[in-house]
């Protein structure tokens, strides 16, 4: 089988494909032809070395294709079924703790950038009816945030409003979830033919935040001065000030991304005068992927994809991800 894996300490130049013998399914494990990953930014820290990772590891976190063999007590998948990896195989349902959040692909062991990969079950959902392989590898990690930061955290529902920062693939599904709930969605770029394709994905209103550096105050003036339901937040230090401004009274902010950096001064009496509520957003647990992927099939949603590369050229793919010119998801296909 062919594979990639990444020479310590990192470089788009450390990326070698190779050949191995497939694994072998043990009792509890699934056998997984992968036909397509997608990028992330986690995986771009881990390629390039910004992340500690072990010498010669497969990476990439998302990863979908068909179960070719089961294990001895494995009754949850047969040969022949689609599946779509799991960011954290050990968080089940519920709160996250420290335990399941231990392990995540391409990171504390080999991810999915492999033509045959050997799991443990959990590690794997099912994927959308009538999906393809690719459509299906988008899911893992900006799928399941989005989805947890608008539905399971945010709740979101009929009438609310949603402002969903930048067209990162986050803010992508989250638009569309927000559309399929009954919400309005504000979208902020500072792109014009973005801010164009926003609008004929669904965004009832958009805000060049370039042109408008107050963008906060603007997009709480599209709600007649009451302020938005839920911010998508996926900047970080140099936009929270403004998400906040953003909100109304009791808002909710997904706090998702470091895109601007890792430290942020924050107005504590902002939030507290305002009750804004901050929910921290690290992917989600195998139970949301498997709610996400039921409302997927009845809301009949596509992901947005920008781009697919063969393997052999995963360097490339990173490359023009790197470049934050991608307008969806960046995938590779096997």
């Amino acid at each position: 089988m062919r594979l990639v894996r990444l020479r310590a300490p990192g470089g788009l130049d450390k990326l070698d494909l190779i050949e191995e013998d497939p694994p072998q399914p043990r009792p509890g494990d699934v056998l997984v032809r992968i036909r397509a990953c997608s990028l992330n930014m986690r995986d771009d820290f881990a390629v390039q070395g910004k992340t500690p990772t072990a010498d010669g590891r497969v990476p990439l976190s998302d990863g979908a294709g068909e179960v070719v063999a089961v294990g001895d007590g494995v009754d949850a998948f047969k040969p022949g079924d689609s599946v779509v990896s799991v960011f954290y195989p050990f968080w089940l349902d519920g709160d996250m703790t420290p335990s399941t959040r231990r392990d995540v692909p391409g990171e504390s062991f080999d991810g999915l950038a492999s033509e045959y990969v050997c799991l443990p079950a959990q590690a794997f959902t099912r994927a959308p009816q009538g999906y393809t392989h690719t459509e299906a590898a988008t899911l893992t990690c900006t799928g399941v945030t989005a989805w947890r930061g608008l539905v399971v955290c945010g709740k979101v529902k009929p009438g609310d409003t949603v402002l969903v920062l930048g067209t990162g693939s986050v803010s992508l599904f989250a638009l569309q979830f927000a559309k399929a709930a009954g919400a309005r969605v504000i979208a902020t770029s500072s792109d014009e033919e973005k801010l164009d394709r926003l609008s004929r994905l669904g965004a009832d209103a958009t805000i060049n935040y370039k042109a408008v550096p107050d963008w906060g105050r603007r997009a709480r003036d599209l709600t007649g001065g009451r302020g938005v339901d839920h911010v998508i937040e996926v900047g970080g230090p140099a936009t929270l000030a403004q998400s906040i401004t953003a909100c109304r009274t009791g808002g909710h902010i997904a706090l998702i991304g470091v895109l601007t950096g890792f430290t942020a001064e924050v107005s504590i009496p902002a939030l507290f005068s305002n009750q804004i509520r901050i929910s921290g957003i690290s992917i989600g647990s195998r139970a949301d992927q498997e709610d996400m992927i039921r409302a997927i099939e009845a809301i009949s949603l596509k992901p947005i994809i920008d781009r697919r590369l063969p393997l052999r050229d995963i360097a490339a793919a990173f490359k023009h991800y790197g470049a934050r010119k991608h307008f969806g998801k960046v995938c590779l296909e096997l």
